[in-house]
């Protein structure tokens, strides 16, 4: 199946270098109903870095993270913690 992986900030240099120049999002195939953690595992991502994660705009919490199923289509999406004031 295939699904879009977006990644903000920091975590676009974890995306393969192939991407569209200057995007943040890639277009990948995983297995029918891959897991969010099956899906970030690849790209090595450091966990403290993986902060607030959506599929489809709508929030995952950590707890969900490693069992969540995403489906074709699906739009994962990954920002790092923000500091700011």
């Amino acid at each position: 199946m295939k699904i879009t992986f977006k990644l903000f900030a920091s975590l676009t240099d974890y995306l393969p270098a192939n991407r569209e120049r200057g995007s943040n999002r890639v277009d990948i195939e995983v297995p029918e109903g891959a897991s969010i953690g099956e899906i970030v595992a690849p790209f090595q991502l450091p966990q403290k870095m993986v902060h607030l994660v959506l599929v489809n705009g709508v929030f995952v919490p950590p707890a969900e993270r490693a069992t969540r199923r995403l489906s074709d289509g699906d739009v994962l999406a990954i920002w790092p913690p923000i500091a700011g004031g």
